[in-house]
């Protein structure tokens, strides 16, 4: 399940997703919130937290992740992940340096801090 946040800038997408993410959920939610902040600004930054609950994506759902990424790949100004998910720390650590946009990690407990970042 993908949840789209509102306090946020215009320019800032922000999401919280929790259980097993699917493919659907990138359809339905995270894609055109995406598409619509990038017709509305030549850059954009991104905000993703994960819940207590977060289960994994489906293959599908990871699919549609990099699809995203990569199609805009020079439009991403800072991405902001929001995570206590091992697996995720470390694959956000290793391909973090392919992303032009700066990439900044934060733990569950920082997500305020998080917020101020990727909005400032």
């Amino acid at each position: 399940m993908i949840e789209q946040l509102t306090d946020f800038p215009a320019n800032v997408v922000a999401f919280r997703c929790g259980g097993r993410v699917t493919k659907a959920d990138y359809d339905s939610i995270l894609v055109p919130a995406v598409v619509d902040a990038l017709r509305a600004h030549d850059r954009v930054r991104l905000y993703y937290e994960t819940n207590e609950d977060f289960a994994g994506f489906e293959a599908g759902a990871m699919w549609e992740d990099f699809k995203v990424g990569i199609e805009h790949l020079t439009r991403w100004e800072r991405v902001a992940i929001v995570t206590d998910v091992n697996w995720i720390k470390k694959a956000v650590r290793l391909f973090a340096f392919l992303m032009p946009a700066t990439t900044k990690l934060f733990s569950r407990s920082e997500s305020a801090q998080a917020r101020v970042w990727v909005s400032e």
